[in-house]
């Protein structure tokens, strides 16, 4: 029988209704029975077994991290990358721990990715009850630090891909120590998400060594990626490169001093913000960023629209909207650290 995701599968549908009913308590049965007759049209298309325990792995995988996450919705969070290899004796290692306490004293949790080193820095500054542990296996370097095991926040995983999923989507904002080539992935990574507009814009900080790591970094996309033309000059709004844990702190808070979050409805741009702006600092945002907005729309305040119906609890915030041409994501930024300048002194 060949399956259609329209309703149209005769006894199939039958069955998968009735499967959802007598399991009870779920939610959005419209997507679950997507996933059920994706599940069996898998079956029917898929007959290498590695492809499908790939599946399968994934799936689970990513069910059990949205479990886990999911509790913890309302509190913000950031995620810590830096080197696994970097000993308890290295100022960035106390750094580290210092700058992550930081963050659960205002209220954060953080993320990492539950190793040693600068993972384990930064589960220890926050403590465990304050942190996620996203972990990977690998037959070396890689197994849960002392702060995490057995902690109920622990998530370990067997794809690199779903565990980058997990970096990045639960987190508010997203720090950066030294470290090596599985460091500069994840950097790498966060910087293409944010640049292409498939993830949220969020504070990204590169956290600087006495030897400049990150600086050295700077002068390379300076001089070879923005001098050829691989990437734009709006593209250095994305990240901050600093050496004082106080001023990333200040980052992170100031980006959601005013904004709180966006969707995009249909091919409207909507931010939700913490307070309404007034029509005159909406005329500066209109002035100030014409490059954002589509030639003859405008920026206008307004309030929740219908298809934000599934997350009730942001209906109430107030709101700005715009046509975007989701090209100029640097300058997004920009825009919201604008915004964010309406806000005062915090």
């Amino acid at each position: 029988m060949e399956l259609s995701f329209s309703k149209n599968n005769e006894s199939i549908d039958r069955i998968i209704d009735q499967l959802i009913e007598e399991s009870g308590g779920i939610h959005h049965p419209a997507v679950i029975r997507e996933m059920l007759l994706s599940t069996l049209k898998i079956g029917q298309e898929v007959d290498y077994l590695a492809d499908l325990k790939l599946i399968n792995r994934t799936l689970l995988e990513m069910r059990y991290t949205a479990k886990v996450f999911g509790p913890y919705r309302n509190r913000k969070k950031v995620t810590i990358f830096g080197s696994a290899r970097t000993p308890e004796s290295d100022e960035m290692y106390q750094k580290c721990v210092r700058f992550s306490h930081s963050l659960a004293e205002n209220n954060y949790m953080v993320i990492t990715g539950g190793g040693p080193g600068i993972m384990q820095a930064g589960n220890e500054g926050a403590g465990s009850e304050n942190s996620f542990a996203v972990n990977i296996r690998l037959p070396f370097e890689q197994k849960p630090n002392p702060v995490m095991y057995r902690n109920p926040r622990l998530v370990t995983y067997k794809y690199f891909f779903n565990r980058k999923v997990a970096f990045v989507k639960e987190a508010d904002a997203i720090v950066v120590f030294p470290g090596g080539f599985g460091t500069l992935d994840e950097a790498m990574e966060v910087f293409t998400l944010v640049q292409t507009g498939k993830t949220s814009p969020k504070p990204l900080i590169l956290m600087d060594d006495q030897e400049g790591y990150w600086e050295q970094f700077f002068d390379f996309i300076k001089e070879s990626l923005l001098v050829k033309g691989f990437i734009s000059g709006e593209d250095f709004s994305l990240f901050t490169i600093t050496r004082d844990e106080q001023e990333a702190l200040d980052v992170i808070n100031t980006f959601y001093r005013v904004y709180h979050s966006l969707r995009f409805i249909e091919n409207r741009l909507v931010i939700r913000l913490q307070k309404a702006l007034s029509n005159e600092q909406i005329l500066t945002l209109a002035r100030e960023f014409p490059g954002l907005i589509k030639d003859g729309d405008t920026i206008c305040s307004c309030g929740a629209y219908p298809e934000e119906s599934d997350e009730p609890d942001l209906l109430d915030l107030p709101r700005i909207s715009l046509l975007f041409d989701h090209h100029h994501y640097g300058l997004l930024v920009s825009f919201i650290h604008r915004i964010n300048s309406f806000g005062g002194t915090k």
